[in-house]
């Protein structure tokens, strides 16, 4: 039975203190064979410690990143609205996206006019979000299923969709998508 704790400076939200308490339970059941109830992580809280010849003290707004699947929702959602202005706060400054046939671009104002060949319209039904962590960045994976217009007019929905993000402080570095457009346009076994 793993028994996790940790120690901060006072000023955490209780919302960072409960995600951070959820990742190091999911961290250590991912090495441990231990069940959920016979882990425990908790949290002290120090007033003042002395590092690197510096005292430290806690205080109100400790800085905690943002959840990171709620980072990818909201740059998703801004440009499912096509505002490219506000899905570009969540991005780094060195973001790069890769979608289907390998077409890479830097910035969000060529998506359009890659889509345009593609459909007329598309919009995502998210199923699921899962994030996992690989040193100072954290990777989202969400999929669900797409729904839109192709160029001839006619209706689509039900195709799959994965789109894999690379976060960095708060930061969408990198977003990968896959998906089977290209097969139900084709009239492929699951198209039409």
């Amino acid at each position: 039975m793993p028994v996790i704790s940790v120690t901060l400076l006072p000023g955490y939200t209780p919302e960072a203190q409960a995600r951070l308490v959820s990742h190091l339970s999911a961290a250590a059941r991912s090495v441990v064979p231990a069940s959920e109830a016979g882990t425990i992580v908790f949290v002290h809280e120090a007033s003042t410690f002395r590092r690197d010849g510096r005292v430290l003290t806690g205080g109100d707004g400790a800085t905690a990143l943002p959840d990171a699947g709620e980072v990818v929702r909201a740059f998703l959602d801004a440009v499912g609205r096509r505002d490219f202005d506000a899905a570009r706060l969540w991005l780094a400054p060195s973001f790069e996206m890769v979608f289907p046939g390998g077409a890479r671009m830097r910035d969000l104002a060529e998506l359009p006019a890659w889509a345009a060949t593609r459909y007329q319209s598309v919009s995502k039904h998210y199923e699921r979000f899962e994030q996992a962590w690989q040193g100072d960045q954290t990777v989202v994976f969400c999929s669900g299923t797409l729904q839109g217009r192709w160029l001839d007019g006619t209706d689509f929905e039900g195709i799959r969709f994965i789109d894999r993000f690379e976060l960095a402080q708060g930061r969408v570095v990198r977003q990968e998508v896959w998906n089977d457009l290209a097969e139900a346009r084709a009239g492929g076994p699951d198209g039409a």
